[in-house]
């Protein structure tokens, strides 16, 4: 394994964990030297937005022309989105000093805009608002780089799609299930009766309810299954896991000297939450997607099973219509579905029929991403072993000691020859 290919290979792997959604996985990984860069670029659109408006603000602009300027702002910093995050991709680690000082004129913006603000007139409580809406909006940046939920995103619509592809697979095998827990509910009247009654948003909060159940037994369960992969780190499985990845080219003999399994590594609190994420979000996505043919047979059962006399009988009083659909029956095929879905989602994990069909191929990518990092540590200790975040030394295999005294003994030959020659 030459020493400088190696440096390169373990910044590629990097980039690799960045890709799959768990940039958590870097050894290291701090606000400084990998978070504050990958945000430049968002921290630099959502500058852009703000001097827009700081200028308008001071110049005095009309309502009107001011929101004009913001949308042109906004339009502007999204076309300069894929120049900024190239630029960032390329940039070095900041230093300390200039860290704090991007810190620093970044926070002093954001406070410019509500000082003028209040030069022109604005409310306290717009201020407010608007200091309030900067927060969130630098906290969701962050969150979004520090866990890459973007690339869990782009990941999560593919698996969807994917889903719904294979929706009549899925729904065959789900549907039956659920349909013997959820089917008897569904012709009570009570629960009609509190449809009638339940807001548009108090539903959301309550499908909100079950996707929270449905995170917390993932949370649970995820910590068994890392504990069970962590401990299946022989060389065959790592070269299986790291095909298609930058460690492919690694050979298994020199990262696990005489066949025995790598020691398990101690996962980070940030990084256990990263792996959550990954599987919280492939749960929910296989879910909504169950979810969302359950929804289907719901209304169309109702459509066809449930008139407007019977709703009104149930409901106690004249339901309230969507063209020929009494608003109540969407709103319990929401709440049913979203049941079933979280019902499908924990089965997936206990039921072993169940799990075996839908919550093993989950597993499988995070235990991929287990055993790249097992391997990614190894290499790294062994090319950069006094970096910050590794592991601690190691010792190196066989293969590896070779390459460094060959590589000693020839630095050595040159010395001599240049003390020869001067």
């Amino acid at each position: 394994m030459p020493l400088t290919a190696s440096r390169a290979l373990v910044r590629q792997t990097e980039r690799w964990f960045v890709r799959r959604g768990v940039p958590q996985m870097i050894a290291g990984y701090d606000f400084r030297r990998h978070v504050l860069p990958r945000m430049a670029p968002y921290l630099a659109m959502v500058a852009l937005v703000d001097l827009a408006w700081f200028g308008s603000l001071a110049a005095g602009a009309s309502g009107r022309t001011h929101e004009l300027i913001g949308l042109a702002a906004v339009i502007a910093a999204l076309a300069a989105w894929p120049a900024l995050a190239a630029w960032s991709r390329r940039m070095p680690r900041f230093s300390l000093v200039t860290a704090w000082a991007l810190l620093a004129g970044y926070a002093v913006l954001l406070a410019a805009v509500p000082l003028a603000a209040l030069k022109v007139g604005w409310s306290g409580e717009g201020v407010a608002k608007y200091l309030l809406a900067a927060v969130a909006t630098t906290a969701g940046g962050y969150l979004v780089v520090t866990y890459g939920l973007l690339p869990l995103l782009r990941s999560a619509v593919r698996h969807a799609i994917d889903d719904m592809r294979n929706s009549l697979r899925l729904q065959g095998r789900a549907l039956p299930m659920l349909l013997f827990v959820t089917l008897f509910f569904f012709f009570t009247g009570e629960l009609w009766q509190a449809m009638h009654r339940l807001g548009w948003d108090r539903v959301g909060a309550v499908l909100a309810l079950f996707a929270a159940v449905t995170i917390l037994a993932s949370a649970g369960r995820l910590r068994d299954e890392i504990g069970r992969v962590e401990r299946d780190l022989r060389p065959d499985r790592l070269s299986h896991a790291c095909k298609r990845t930058p460690l492919s080219m690694v050979d298994m003999a020199d990262v696990a000297p005489d066949g025995e399994p790598l020691a398990p590594v101690r996962l980070t609190n940030g990084q256990i939450t990263n792996l959550l994420v990954i599987l919280a979000t492939r749960q929910l996505v296989q879910a909504a997607v169950v979810g969302l043919g359950l929804f289907s047979f719901f209304v169309l059962l109702g459509f066809l099973m449930v008139t407007k006399e019977t709703a009104a009988q149930w409901i106690g009083a004249e339901p309230e219509m969507l063209r020929a659909v009494p608003v109540a029956l969407l709103k319990n095929a929401a709440v049913l579905a979203g049941f079933g879905s979280m019902y499908f989602a924990v089965t997936s994990m206990i039921d072993a029929e169940q799990r075996h069909q839908f919550f093993a191929p989950i597993l499988d990518e995070v235990e991929r991403v287990l055993a790249v990092h097992a391997v990614y540590l190894t290499v790294r200790n062994i090319v950069l072993p006094n970096a910050p975040g590794g592991p601690g030394p190691r010792q190196p295999s066989p293969v590896t000691q070779a390459v460094t005294e060959r590589t000693a003994d020839q630095n050595a030959e040159e010395t001599a020859l240049s003390q020869t020659s001067d």
